[in-house]
Order: C-alpha cells, then sequence, then structure tokens
C-alpha cells in the first residue's frame, strides 16, 4: 500500500522510520495515509531505522578486511539501543573466517560464518534471526546485498564488484528497504557502516561503556578503585584479564578509543544522547 504521512507529523517533528508499526487510513485502491506511529522500542537515526530485535553486523577476513573497531563501535551502539547483535564474518570460500571469528565468539557474541557464493551458513544465519526484524550493515563491499539475496531469492537485490585497486565495495544500496522473509522474520537492508551516525556512539558516556561490553563484565568486580576506567590503573580486573587473554586485545583497543571519544563529549551532548 503506497501511504503518505499525515501533516501533524511535520508539526510534532515526527517522521515514520523503516520498521515502524504504524496506523494507516485506507484512501482508494492500495493507498492511504499514515495516522499515527506506534510506541517504538528502539530507533536509529542514520539509517532510519526503527523496531530491531538484532543488527546482523557483516564482515570479511577477506578484500575489504573489515577493521575489527567498526564491528565494536556497531556492538556498542546494538547493545545500548536493546538491540542484539549477530557478527556474520561472509567471504569463507575466499580466506579463512576464524582469525576475526573467533575474537566475536570469545567477547559471547552469536557468530556465524557465510559464502553468499556457496551457500555456506545461510540456513544458520536464517536461523538466528527466525521470528525477528534483523538489519543488515557492515562496510561495503562485505556482501550484505548478495546475503540477503540468499536468503530471499525470490527479490532481486543489486550487487556490485568490489575494486581490487582500492579494497572496497562500490556503494550498491541506496536507501533502506524492509524484506519480508516468512516466519515473521523481516530484513533491513542498510547502506554501510559510515552511514551510521558516529554521533550515537560519541554520545554515550564513557561512565557507560563498560557495559557495552559484554566480555568486560565478569571481570568489573576485581579492580581496586570502584570508579576505574580499566585504561591505565594499578590492579584493574579488565587490564590483567586482557594481559592473560581472557579478553581479547583488540576489544580492549577499541574500547579505548571509544572512551577517548566520550571524554569529548559536552555536557549538553550527553543530556541529548538518544
Amino acid at each position: 500500500m503506497e501511504c503518505r504521512a499525515r501533516g501533524k507529523f511535520r508539526k510534532t517533528g515526527e517522521s515514520p522510520l523503516v520498521g515502524d508499526r504504524v496506523s494507516v487510513l485506507p484512501e482508494g485502491e492500495e493507498k492511504g495515509t499514515v495516522s499515527d506511529i506506534l510506541p517504538r522500542k528502539n530507533s536509529f537515526l542514520r539509517p532510519a531505522v526503527a523496531n530491531l530485535d538484532t543488527l546482523v553486523i557483516l564482515a570479511s577476513c577477506s578484500i575489504p578486511v573489515t577493521d575489527p573497531f567498526l564491528i565494536d563501535r556497531m556492538t556498542a551502539i546494538a547493545i545500548r539501543q536493546g538491540v542484539t547483535p549477530v557478527i556474520c564474518v561472509n567471504k569463507t570460500d575466499l580466506s579463512a573466517p576464524e582469525p576475526l571469528a573467533e575474537i566475536y565468539r570469545c567477547a559471547g557474541f552469536p557468530v556465524v560464518c557465510t559464502s553468499a557464493e556457496t551457500g555456506e551458513g545461510i540456513a544458520a544465519l536464517r536461523e538466528l534471526i527466525r521470528g525477528k526484524t534483523a538489519a543488515f550493515t557492515g562496510n561495503s563491499g562485505v556482501g550484505k546485498s548478495a546475503i540477503l539475496s540468499r536468503l530471499c531469492p525470490e527479490r532481486t537485490i543489486e550487487t556490485g564488484e568490489v575494486s581490487q585497486k582500492l579494497g572496497r565495495g562500490r556503494h550498491t544500496t541506496r536507501h533502506v528497504e524492509l524484506y519480508p522473509l516468512g516466519e515473521k522474520t523481516y530484513a533491513v537492508d542498510t547502506p554501510g557502516f559510515s552511514s551510521f551516525d558516529l554521533e550515537q556512539v560519541e554520545a554515550i558516556p564513557k561512565e557507560e561503556l563498560e557495559g557495552l561490553f559484554p566480555d568486560f563484565q565478569p571481570f568489573l568486580g576485581h579492580c581496586r578503585f570502584p570508579d576505574c576506567s580499566h585504561r591505565k590503573e594499578p590492579d584493574c580486573g579488565v587490564l590483567a584479564a586482557v594481559s592473560r587473554g581472557g579478553i581479547c586485545s583488540s576489544r580492549h583497543k577499541s574500547y579505548l578509543r571509544l572512551y577517548e571519544a566520550a571524554m569529548q563529549i559536552k555536557p549538553w551532548e550527553q543530556k541529548s544522547a538518544p
């Protein structure tokens, strides 16, 4: 049904988002007006999506190789919004996924290794998102659209070739779209990491960051200082865990980067954070 939004949304500053539950007033054949937006359990600014259950973060150990910081940045956003992150390491037909997959298995995240080319892991991925609204994102070129084509073969989704010279993919997803996959499962295709609003991460107060790293949780009660920042303090349980391999060093490095960004937040920015 093709719908337009009521003018009242402009006055209230609201706008319907992909994933919203709405009330619609029919206006003739396959047309209508969105009259009300039902309460959301979460929402993101860029891309504009709402009511997510799961965020599938696609990554690759082949060209383009995904920087773990991009994944860690997105898991922090997702957890803060009450969304379950799923790490999907794609292109297993081109390179072994384990170097990246093992980081996130150890951190406690659901991990699936896939190949959009051969179909490996697609059934396992489908099971992880069954009955949920799942957004798919990742750095450009990792195969988001190809994976969605595997999950929803009746839909034709444009895919792009990876530039061998630049090591990155051509931008093929130009807008946010919701795909029904059956069994009350919906997939949201989104632009790449760069389109997620970095300010959402930077607006996370530094005091909240430790709670957004589930692999830190077993060690948080073992610091000498109750206000430990887990950066350089003596007798820090998190730092001790990193040194003995209980926490992956790349995860702690990402935490430090996010902490440094959080220290730059102005008080008024913290108050306006989602």
